[in-house]
């Protein structure tokens, strides 16, 4: 089980039954084009069928899942397989029981209790089963975007990764998308400047833009990218929790003192690029000013989260607190 973006490529012959379960459309309709492709390479001549299983009868199945006398290889693929009645549930059932040969019956289920009966027949009948579960933590779209880079034949420098992420949103149609371009328009090779480049209208205008240049003490360049953020809409929270996140990873790396970044990365919980980084960036800190910048964070926090009456402004005024923290030596 997995998702198909991370999976390395498959070319046995698929097992007759099949289960594609969980709510990301994407890896879903990838899972199923995998099977179908797996099929056609057994036999070119595989035929298709692909059906709203919302729109079938039993019957109609039980004779699209018959033998034929010219056994012709088929792949029949039920989508939305939670919306089965309890009949169609017990014709497929039925079936599962006594795959007919030649024949792949794919069933893809969002997820959830919703027609779990289906799910529960299919696993126990022993399909083979590919979870395409909802993508929601940053790492997991990190890992996501790594994976289609590489899908496409390119690769990415760690600092890319989240800059990639923050420009193009959690939508993992736009990301694929976004990573496929980039392979395309770079020659393979996508580093943090290709990406801001590519993404230059909303990438430079991310929290992560607004917390680098805070954190580095380059006034112009912060409130500038602040004022685009907002204009550009993005969400009060996200440049806060950036901010927020910039300055909590310079007191961690702070605290651990000197040290390979390779070895202080499992201790802080955070890859070796940000220990790296944080490492050249908080030479400009003493522990009195990143206190102080730390609490600015927290109160900004709490102020876009309906503490403060306007939250841009309480954004601003973080932001000059934390450059004036840089600032006092």
């Amino acid at each position: 089980m997995g998702t198909v973006s991370s999976a390395a490529r498959d070319d046995s012959p698929p097992a007759q039954l099949q289960l594609v379960v969980g709510e990301e459309e994407l890896l879903a309709e990838r899972a199923v084009e995998d099977i179908v492709r797996r099929a056609g390479t057994q036999d070119p001549e595989v035929e298709l069928r692909r059906l709203r299983t919302s729109d079938i009868a039993p019957g109609e199945l039980a004779g699209l899942l018959s033998p034929s006398l010219f056994a012709e290889a088929r792949v029949i693929v039920l989508m939305a397989a939670h919306e089965a009645t309890k009949d169609l549930t017990a014709a497929i059932a039925a079936y599962a029981g006594d795959p007919a040969p030649g024949i792949v019956l794919v069933a893809q289920h969002a997820g959830g209790a919703r027609g779990k009966a289906v799910v529960d027949l299919m696993r126990k009948a022993g399909a083979e089963t590919t979870t395409c579960a909802r993508v929601t933590r940053p790492e997991e779209r990190a890992d996501f975007v790594r994976a289609e880079v590489r899908r496409h034949g390119g690769s990415i420098s760690p600092d890319a990764v989240p800059v990639l992420v923050e420009a193009v949103g959690s939508d993992l149609r736009e990301l694929a998308a976004a990573a496929g371009q980039l392979v395309a328009d770079t020659g393979g090779r996508i580093d943090e400047h290709g990406v801001r480049q590519y993404h230059r209208g909303r990438a430079e205008s991310t929290g992560f833009a607004v917390a680098d240049a805070t954190i580095a003490g380059d006034r112009a360049a912060a409130l500038e990218a602040l004022r685009w953020a907002l204009v550009l809409g993005t969400p009060h929270v996200l440049i806060a929790d950036a901010l927020a996140d910039a300055v909590r990873t310079l007191a961690k790396v702070g605290s651990a003192g000197r040290g390979d970044p390779n070895r202080l990365a499992g201790e802080l919980g955070m890859p070796p690029w940000k220990v790296r980084k944080a490492q050249g960036q908080v030479r400009a800190w003493r522990p009195e000013t990143l206190s102080v910048a730390v609490a600015a964070t927290a109160r900004v926090n709490a102020d876009v989260k309906g503490a403060a009456a306007d939250p841009a402004y309480a954004l601003e005024r973080a932001v000059l607190a934390v450059l004036d923290a840089r600032a006092a030596r």
